[in-house]
């Protein structure tokens, strides 16, 4: 029964960390594997900010077989020492205390990830024990806490008998440090009580983070060891990787770029100060309001690439702002300001005419890290997603603007050139959206299909439905003769290629449309490429590549993935490309009596030896020779339609993402401009390499 009575006593007041195990979405965004992650990271950020500081160069992260997480640093170690407010040791005010910390304007850190000082706290209200050990003064401090409250545990596991303390808590002295060692680790249990069953710590997801964290600070080593039984299972052993970067963020600049430079990796450095009112807490206990002022430091390592898909990452004292904020803001102005200007100074040379830049056009190929140090930024929420310290928005700016105008006005014959293809670059982007805009209003697709010459070649199919129709890129005249025959014309159409496409990895965009077998795929499929690409008007519901089931037929496939992927890539991200499957081998088994015999298809060396030792088992013969097909002409047409066309007994493979991904970073490997990594590659592979395996 609702009653309408409502007073103070209805009132609930959440004391201490109470609040977080209530709501704990509120600070950690989840209670799935994401909130688990953003827990881990809430200490190891802790470790980070010590390192940023100039104290320790290593950090250590265990995932123990438990579902336990351990993190271990070098640095100054948690203060173990009476904060005199609450006349507790500063460990445990750092681990039991909301809004507790050294990052609240106080001389420790400069610029810290840690802002709110509700980091650790979080993790041990949410953990079903924390185990804290303190390396300071000689002497290594240890405490336990479960959900929050400290107290003693009988033994090492979580859920052994827990004894709090009963009047007052107890720092103890739990052995010797070594003298001139100082330091902290921190192991804790994720609470079930709080998070989902299936949530798990991501081993790629904390590597990436890993990885990130030791570009964004040049010299530290983070070390992760996953240990945990499944792990162990699969690879045989503990699982170890190292990060460790010296080259900042100008190496992570050069690690997302996904295309060919055209401009060498530039820096962009700078600093500004700006004044803002901050409470501050004063030594009687009050807060307050001061005028403090701050410096910003500004750090953005850019290159621009033959490509036009843009990579940015922004960063505020090494935490991710993945939705941006006033820095991204700043930076996007300034990058246009500057670009804007010298290709209107270059307006003659370029023959821009009345025609616009747009930002689009500016960011087409550019990888960008941009980072900024702030004391005390503003963050909308705990995630820290979004910067919101206006001020940082017109300093970012400004540093931007002076040093790329700078990198413009260079004397330098490598500056004068990169700067020269970077607006011949940017320039041909807007005169590419300008036409594809253009013909877009003024073309409909009917009208293209009635007026424009589809290749000669194409044999396309009657039906008018995109969603059912097919496009059967074949490999080679030969099989498509085969196909014609094969395929039900009413909705599967054929384009066949001449052997092996041009590699469009290390090609330029001019190379590729001017090839002339990338052009007919381009405009068979009529959707355009690259930025301009429309998926509305892509001619066919499924684009399926039908090669041999050889060496050459996967390497064609190879090159095919690699054009859908740079300038098709939402058919792949829709789901439309496929690969058949064709067979390798055609069994015959003979029947006894009248019966007639069975056609037996097989897809790979192993199928066949399990179908034939099956046979044999069943005392059955088989004609000799089996037959093995090289390439899908040696098929007639009713093999190939039961086998590889006709959907009621076909096999398609769908090509994901990650598939179209690996096949680019194979063919970059394999076939693109860098040399080293290549040789590198056969040198370490040679010893795996199987004779047999060599179709020769």
């Amino acid at each position: 029964m609702v009653t309408a009575e409502y007073s103070a006593h209805h009132l609930q007041v959440l004391e201490g960390l109470e609040a977080v195990r209530k709501r704990p979405g509120m600070y950690i965004g989840s209670t799935d594997s994401r909130g688990l992650m953003h827990c881990l990271w809430e200490i190891i950020d802790n470790s980070v900010d010590e390192a940023l500081g100039g104290f320790g160069s290593r950090i250590d992260i265990i995932l123990h077989p438990d579902g336990s997480v351990e993190v271990r640093d070098r640095a100054r170690g948690i203060p173990v020492d009476i904060e005199p407010r609450t006349g507790l040791s500063g460990v445990e005010v750092v681990f039991t205390k909301l809004h507790a910390g050294g990052k609240f304007g106080g001389g420790s850190y400069a610029a810290s990830g840690g802002l709110h000082g509700v980091g650790a706290s979080v993790v041990n209200a949410l953990s079903e024990r924390l185990d804290v050990e303190v390396d300071r003064g000689g002497k290594t401090w240890a405490m336990s806490f479960h959900r929050g409250e400290p107290g003693i545990f009988a033994n090492g596991a979580p859920d052994s008998t827990f004894t709090p303390f009963d009047k007052s808590s107890e720092l103890r002295v739990a052995g010797r440090a070594a003298k001139g060692v100082t330091g902290t680790r921190i192991r804790y249990w994720a609470d079930p009580q709080i998070f989902t069953k299936d949530a798990a710590f991501n081993l790629e997801e904390l590597e990436q983070r890993a990885r990130q964290t030791a570009f964004l600070v040049p010299g530290l080593e983070i070390v992760i060891r996953d240990e945990r039984a499944s792990t162990q299972a699969s690879a045989g052993g503990p699982v170890e990787t190292s990060y460790r970067f010296d080259g900042g963020i100008s190496e992570y600049a050069d690690f997302l770029a996904p295309d060919t430079a055209i401009t060498d990796t530039w820096r962009l450095t700078g600093t500004g100060a700006f004044t803002e009112t901050v409470p501050v807490l004063q030594p009687t206990g009050a807060m307050v309001p001061t005028a403090v002022e701050r410096e910003c430091v500004v750090d953005v390592a850019l290159r621009w690439g033959t490509g036009y898909d843009t990579v940015t990452r922004s960063y505020v004292n090494i935490i991710a702002t993945p939705k941006g904020g006033t820095h991204q803001q700043g930076f996007d102005a300034g990058l246009m300001k500057v670009i804007r200007t010298q290709v209107e100074q270059n307006a003659r040379r370029l023959k821009v005419g009345n025609d616009k830049l747009e930002k689009d056009d500016i960011l087409a190929g550019l990888t960008a890290v941009l980072t900024v140090r702030i004391p005390e930024p503003q963050f909308e929420g705990q995630t820290k997603e979004v910067l919101g310290t206006p001020a940082a928005r017109q300093i970012v700016a400004n540093v931007v603007t002076r040093e790329l105008t700078a990198r413009f006005a260079s004397s330098k014959r490598d500056d004068k050139a990169q700067t020269s293809l970077l607006l011949d670059k940017v320039v041909s982007e807007m005169k590419a959206r300008i036409s594809a805009r253009t013909h877009k209003e003024t073309q409909r697709r009917k009208n293209a299909l009635e007026s424009s010459s589809l290749p000669t070649k194409l044999a396309d199919c009657r039906t008018n439905d995109v969603a059912d129709s097919e496009l059967f890129i074949v490999e080679g005249d030969s099989a498509l003769g085969t196909a014609k025959l094969a395929r039900n014309s009413e909705y599967q159409a054929l384009l066949p290629i001449r052997g092996k496409i041009l590699n469009v990895q290390k090609a330029s965009i001019s190379d590729m449309l001017s090839n002339l077998e990338c052009a007919s795929i381009i405009q068979v499929i009529g959707a355009g490429s690259g930025r301009s690409f429309d998926l509305d008007a892509a001619r066919y519901g499924k684009i399926i590549l039908m090669s041999d089931a050889d060496v050459d037929g996967a390497h064609i496939r190879t090159l095919l993935l690699t054009l859908f992927f740079r300038y098709m890539r939402p058919l792949i991200e829709d789901g439309r490309v496929y690969a058949a499957v064709p067979p390798l081998h055609r069994v015959i088994a003979v029947n006894a009596g009248s019966k007639p015999n069975d056609t037996i298809y097989t897809y790979s060396e192993q199928e066949l030896h399990a179908l034939l030792a099956r046979l044999t088992k069943a005392g059955k013969r088989w004609h000799e020779p089996i037959q093995r097909y090289k390439g899908l002409g040696e098929m007639d047409a009713e093999q190939l339609a039961t086998t590889t066309m006709d959907r009621a007994g076909r096999a398609l493979r769908r090509v994901r993402v990650s598939d179209a991904e690996s096949a680019s970073a194979v063919f970059e490997l394999l076939m693109g401009n860098e040399v080293a990594p290549r040789r590198e590659f056969i040198v370490d592979s040679s010893a795996n390499l199987s004779r047999e395996s060599i179709d020769a």
